[in-house]
């Protein structure tokens, strides 16, 4: 008998070499059930998935819940400032509970944004209807040129 490994019989995986099974060393897997089968008359491959489309009626619907959320909000910042404040503007006096004082206060600031942005949309209107009149003209006037040789 020799000591040199590379010069041992070899050996086959499942016995020892004193012959008995030698213990499994890879993991067993356990076996996947078969897919189900489809059902007769149903087609053998998966359906593919829906998908709806958004709509108007559902926006609205998520930005009513949005408000909804918004105002329950405003209603409790009303209801914990309700100390009474005393408001004066130009000449104006008056007594206001805090909260609706500042609410009155940030919806002025919001009017006043839309009136910017209005004055803003109305100069971008009408230079848009300079340009689509200009444009007309333009094609209007090609229009009415000889395009031919004349004879």
């Amino acid at each position: 008998m020799t000591t040199d490994p590379q010069s041992a019989p070899a050996q086959t995986p499942t016995e020892t070499p004193s012959g008995q099974p030698a213990p499994e060393t890879t993991p067993q897997v356990p076996p996947q059930p078969p897919a189900p089968s489809p059902a007769p008359g149903q087609p053998s491959h998966p359906l593919p998935q829906h998908r709806i489309k958004r709509t108007r009626t559902g926006g609205i619907w998520v930005a009513v819940g949005f408000f909804a959320v918004i105002l329950l909000l405003l209603l409790i910042f009303i209801l914990q400032n309700g100390q009474k404040v005393d408001i004066s503007y130009m000449g104006a006096h008056g007594h206001l509970p805090l909260g609706v004082a500042l609410l009155l206060a940030a919806v002025c600031g919001v009017l006043l944004v839309v009136l910017a942005g209005t004055a803003r949309i109305s100069q971008l209107r009408t230079t848009a209807r300079r340009h689509r009149r200009a444009d007309a003209k333009r094609v209007k006037a090609t229009a009415n040129e000889p395009t031919g040789p004349v004879s």
